[in-house]
């Protein structure tokens, strides 16, 4: 049998890792040190080299929590996050009872990443994968990610990101498209009507839960074809109230 040497380093990732999961809440990188008994420039390179991977997140100037692709990587281990697990029922749900694909889906950064999906019900399928990254400002994901941060996070964001014609009907105005997120905390869906591809129409909930700090929504997405205008209302009023089914199963 070989021998082999353990790499501290990799030993000290998971140890802060482990850390950030049992707190369950954002820690600074001098909290990570004074807790583990590392040096900070250690924990400094670790923490730098995690969040390029995606598996730590940094959520202020000097706080950091855990990456979305630990949900990835979860689910992929077929256990799957608790997050991932107790959210995929619903996911089930909207797609058999609407016929719509089913996401899951966390703001990262100017990015929205899908964490899971479910699109068995119809024959026509939505291409979008778990891992995959979308623009932020794009449709009625992003805006529904969006409604659950701060008025100074959202005007922040706008700022530094520029709103893209994706098709004809795409919001570019900044006061509009502020006007419209704050339309989403009030009503708790978002609505898009081929705003992001043409021909595709979503709807969109935002979720509020202490799992974790990112902001998450669920979003429907189908053909034109298959999200009328008639039919907005309907599924508006079903996906309310999946929204609240789920943040009450969360939240416990």
């Amino acid at each position: 049998m070989k021998s082999f040497k353990k790499v501290p380093a990799i030993e000290k990732a998971v140890a802060i890792l482990d850390l950030l999961a049992r707190e369950k809440k954002p820690l600074s990188l001098a909290d990570i040190s004074n807790r583990l008994g590392f040096n900070k420039s250690t924990v400094f390179n670790i923490i730098y080299t995690l969040v390029e991977q995606n598996l730590m997140e940094r959520v202020s100037p000097n706080s950091y929590q855990l990456g979305f692709r630990l949900h990835l990587l979860g689910r992929s281990a077929g256990k799957g996050s608790v997050l991932i697990n107790a959210i995929h029922p619903f996911l089930e749900e909207i797609n058999q009872k609407t016929l719509l694909s089913a996401f899951l889906g966390m703001m990262h950064g100017n990015r929205a990443i899908i964490l899971d999906k479910v699109d068995d019900a119809f024959d026509i399928k939505i291409h979008s994968e778990v891992g995959m990254r979308l623009p932020l400002l794009a449709g009625a994901g992003g805006r529904a990610l969006l409604s659950l941060l701060k008025d100074e996070e959202i005007e922040e964001i706008l700022q530094k990101n520029q709103l893209k014609k994706f098709t004809p009907m795409s919001v570019t105005d900044k006061e509009l498209y502020t006007d419209l997120i704050k339309e989403v905390r009030k009503e708790g869906i978002a609505i898009d009507m081929e705003e992001y591809i043409e021909g595709i129409r979503a709807l969109s909930i935002p979720i509020r839960t202490q799992i974790v700090k990112s902001p998450l929504a669920i979003w429907a997405v189908g053909l034109k074809a298959q999200i009328p205008e008639e039919r907005i209302l309907e599924l508006k009023a079903y996906l309310i109230q999946v929204k609240e089914r789920i943040e009450e199963r969360l939240n416990l």
